[in-house]
């Protein structure tokens, strides 16, 4: 009774209601995941109606400010916009400083959007542990678009690309060799380049655009439905900002009508299950009863060589298979 009332509130778009679904579903206590796999499974007909969008670039490209500049943009034609800001953590205290609604102070103060700024923790692909079924929450909340913000450009940061519709990659003209300072797989997952920042420099901006250009000709194609463009703004006076939706309008139109749209989204789905399903073994194994007994002596005795990693998987999976 509990739950439902809480994915009532939910679907009604109660803030505070939404807060305390995403915390529990981003709780990693044991006693909260099946209260959280419920509340999931009331929203879950609700779902499935945004435009979920993922912005990736290296740090100081611009995220927060293009974000806030495209979410004002939204919200005025009426959209309702949530962001899910991803947060690097500290691997030496595990804190993260969560300060994208400061960084966003305009349209966190606007009544049609919603910034929830959340830790990526130990989680590769720079997202949140939970982020896609925080992204699911929002749509049943009424969100018809959903913002992902990744923590930045790296070699296994481009996980968002694998539970998004439209993976956007965000580029500095001015920050001198543009080409070398990306990785290349994460131009193939690139559905649009942004080049932010283009008032400083409109000289280098359009040199930039014409190289990166270039450089996705000699790329394989993502889709044989949409070629990859290579847009230009200025997130900071709003330049460019109108185009970059009209340039998605003509990209949901595309994947829906060829089908691909429907088709990726099954894909995540599975691919999804298979994350959770490993996420969830992990969790068991570790609060094993018995794991948990013997876990440190066996960790030391590999710190301190004296058995081989190997040799202490196997014997820590004897135990939990015991």
């Amino acid at each position: 009774m509990e739950l439902q009332i809480l994915a009532n509130k939910i679907r009604e778009g109660n803030i505070r209601a939404i807060g305390k679904g995403i915390t529990l579903i981003e709780s990693r206590k044991p006693e909260h995941s099946q209260r959280a796999s419920q509340l999931l499974e009331l929203l879950l007909p609700f779902t499935g109606n945004s435009l979920r969008i993922g912005i990736t670039g290296v740090p100081g490209v611009g995220k927060s400010t293009f974000i806030e500049s495209f979410g004002m943009h939204l919200t005025g034609q009426g959209h309702k916009v949530a962001v899910l800001a991803v947060d690097p953590s500290s691997q030496i205290t595990g804190g993260s400083i969560l300060g994208d609604k400061t960084r966003m102070e305009e349209l966190s103060r606007d009544p049609r959007a919603f910034i929830r700024p959340s830790p990526a923790g130990t989680t590769l692909g720079g997202v949140a542990r939970r982020t896609r079924e925080t992204m699911l929450l929002c749509e049943a909340a009424g969100y018809d678009i959903i913002i992902v913000e990744t923590v930045g450009v790296g070699q296994s940061e481009t996980t968002v690309a694998s539970m998004v519709d439209f993976f956007l990659l965000l580029q500095l003209a001015t920050a001198g060799d543009e080409l070398q300072g990306i990785k290349k797989g994460v131009m193939e997952l690139a559905d649009a380049i942004v080049i932010n920042k283009a008032d400083i420099d409109r000289q280098k901006t359009e040199l930039a655009r014409q190289q990166y250009e270039n450089a996705l000709h000699i790329l394989r194609p993502k889709s044989r439905n949409w070629s990859v463009p290579v847009l230009t703004v200025s997130a900071l006076k709003g330049e460019g900002v109108p185009e970059v939706w009209e340039m998605l309008g003509r990209f949901r139109s595309a994947m829906e009508t060829s089908g691909e749209l429907a088709d990726a989204r099954k894909r995540q789905a599975v691919d999804w299950m298979w994350s959770l399903l490993m996420d969830d073994l992990k969790d068991l194994f570790l609060y094993h009863k018995e794991v948990r007994g013997i876990f440190p002596q066996i960790q030391e005795a590999v710190a301190t060589g004296i058995t081989t990693p190997s040799a202490a998987s196997r014997r820590l999976l004897d135990v939990f298979c015991r």
